[in-house]
């Protein structure tokens, strides 16, 4: 794909979104079915994924653990958003690749230390490309992926959010 494609499959879709923000609003949902022992079923759209503890809480590490499972997300949106953000703006990729990595302490999810966080303390992307695109072509590149980049601003801004218990 290249930018006159890109801009032509996006601009009906600008064009409606400006004349109606409102249809610009969607709400995406996960779904997961709590499964046997310590696991729960994720319906990912694309296939199921059994996720379960992390080894460092007491898994046995054959089922996906949701932290990693975050960061995959941080990197497949970040892949794409760098994507359409180089065909945007005219710069070819030859490749690259993106790497997220998240520090957990575990201390604070298995309740050993009040102090500990639970949750990651720190998340960093590293973006390695094959690309003859100049330092100020890859600068704006970085520069427009984290500010287009869903699941980075989202994690970045901490959204509203909240539990309730609902019937099964």
């Amino acid at each position: 794909m290249n930018a006159e494609q890109l801009r032509a499959l996006q601009a009906p879709l600008k064009e409606t979104y400006r004349a109606d923000p409102q249809a610009a609003l969607v709400t995406l949902k996960a779904h997961g079915q709590i499964g046997e022992g310590l696991s729960c079923r994720v319906e990912t759209g694309r296939a199921l994924v059994e996720a379960g503890l992390h080894p460092a809480t007491g898994g046995d590490g054959l089922a996906a653990c949701s932290g990693d499972m975050l960061l995959e997300a941080l990197v497949a949106c970040a892949g794409v958003t760098l994507s359409a953000v180089a065909t945007a703006i005219g710069v070819e990729l030859r490749g690259g690749s993106i790497t997220a990595e998240g520090d957990l302490d575990f201390r604070g999810t298995l309740g050993v230390s009040k102090e500990a966080p639970v949750g990651f303390k720190a998340v960093r992307l590293v973006v390695a490309l094959d690309s003859d695109a100049t330092q100020d072509q890859r600068d704006t590149l970085l520069r427009l992926t984290e500010r287009y980049c869903v699941v980075y601003q989202t994690l970045r801004s901490a959204p509203a959010l909240s539990m309730t218990l609902g019937a099964a």
